[in-house]
Parts: structure tokens; C-alpha cells; sequence
């Protein structure tokens, strides 16, 4: 699969356990390209995201993400496929017995790091990202939820993903602060290239910031509207 092509579904049927969630999917999603995922909880947009990222298996139909089939996973290619993406959530997920550099350097050693000089250079590169760098000594739980988020998405961007997976990422986050991480979400999706994939309720956030929208409904998913042009304000 073309690496321009981060996302590949044809025909695909996904399950929680036996029960069909999503029948006959069809999707791509291009390098550089902002998707909403957009849909009434219970529709399955957490359910496709946990299928992107090989949380649930894929049983029916033809998948490739990041350069990975998903039909050929397994317990030992599922991190290799998750070296290839970053995985931003709604609740943060953050280890909080520790500090923020030692959050990150947790991720780099359990995908392979091994160089101290290198992780240590790495940490530092993705918290100037995401405009934190002088915070990576505090502890997660001193921090406020945008702060949260924040590494969380510096996190994700660790191992230089093709594809970024986020699902309700400001949903715990205020108006003001829920600005400002979209805002970064759209500058790193613009200036790195990486294919953003985001599941969201809150139907403001997509008119302030308009990008293509997948609506999931009645066991479907279906193209809602592609905006000429993605907003990518600072």
C-alpha cells in the first residue's frame, strides 16, 4: 500500500465479540488528510478506531493501515503497527506516579528506544511541539486537563506517526482550551503530513474548524461533505 494512502477499508465488517457493529466499510484517508468521525454513541466510531489500531480484530474484508494488513495481525505485529501511529484520548491515559519526561521515555522504551542521548533528544522535540517544553519535569496530576492533552498528543508523536487516531480528544476539555488543541492537531496534521483521524460529538468544533466528515449511522458509515479547504490557523 502507497504510504500516501495511511488508511485502506474496503468491505469491511467489524464486531465487538459476535455482534456486528459496522457492515460493508469503505474508507481511505489520505497523508496530511483531517477526517471527523461523527455519530451518536453506541454507532461505532470507537469500535473503528479500535479496529485501526488493532485493538479489535478484523474478521471480514480488506484493511491496511500504515502499511500494515490488519487481517494478517497478530500478538506480535500489533505493537509494530502501533510504532506507526500516534493514539490520543478523551481521559489523557497518563501514568501519573511519574513525571512527564518519564511518561514519554516509557513509550520510547516499549517500542524499541534503547539510546538515552536519543530518547532524551526525542522527549524534548515533540514537547517543543506541543508547546511544553519547559514542563516535562512535572508531575501528570499537577497539571490542568489542556496541559494533559497536551502530552498526550506529544506522546502520540513520538515514533513520527503516519497516522494520528483521536477519539473525543477535547471531550473533558473546556471551549478556550479545546481551541487551542485543535489548533495544534491541524498545524501538526499541515506541517508533518500526518493523517488525522478524529472522532468527535461536538459539532462546533467542526464548523470552527472544517475538515472531511464520516458520518456513522445504521450500522454505515457514509461521506457527509469534503470542504474545499481545511482551516489551518495558527
Amino acid at each position: 500500500m502507497s504510504t500516501e494512502v495511511p488508511v485502506s477499508l474496503k468491505n469491511v465488517q467489524i464486531y465487538q465479540g459476535k455482534s456486528l457493529v459496522l457492515d460493508n466499510v469503505n474508507l481511505e484517508v489520505a497523508k496530511g488528510e483531517f477526517v471527523y468521525l461523527i455519530g451518536k454513541t453506541g454507532t461505532g466510531k470507537s469500535s473503528l478506531l479500535k479496529t485501526l489500531y488493532g485493538d479489535l480484530q478484523l474478521k471480514e474484508g480488506n484493511a491496511e493501515v500504515a502499511g500494515f494488513k490488519l487481517k494478517d495481525l497478530s500478538w506480535k505485529t500489533v505493537p509494530l503497527l502501533r510504532r506507526n501511529l500516534g493514539i490520543v484520548f478523551q481521559d489523557f491515559q497518563l501514568l501519573t506516579d511519574r513525571n512527564v519526561n518519564d511518561n514519554l521515555e516509557f513509550v520510547l522504551k516499549a517500542t524499541g528506544w534503547t539510546d538515552k542521548a536519543l530518547m532524551k533528544e526525542k522527549i524534548e522535540s515533540v514537547l517543543d511541539k506541543v508547546g511544553l517544553r519547559a514542563k516535562g519535569y512535572k508531575m501528570t496530576y499537577e497539571m490542568s486537563g489542556g496541559e494533559q492533552q497536551r502530552v498526550d498528543i506529544a506522546r502520540a508523536l513520538l515514533n513520527n506517526p503516519k497516522l494520528i487516531l483521536a477519539d473525543e480528544p477535547t471531550g473533558n476539555l473546556d471551549p478556550e482550551t479545546t481551541d487551542k488543541i485543535m489548533q495544534l492537531l491541524f498545524t501538526i496534521c499541515r506541517d508533518y503530513q500526518t493523517a488525522v483521524v478524529m472522532a468527535t460529538h461536538d459539532y462546533g468544533i467542526i464548523q470552527r474548524y472544517p475538515a472531511r466528515v464520516i458520518r456513522i449511522e445504521q450500522g454505515g458509515v457514509h461521506e457527509l461533505t469534503i470542504p474545499s479547504n481545511n482551516n489551518t490557523s495558527e
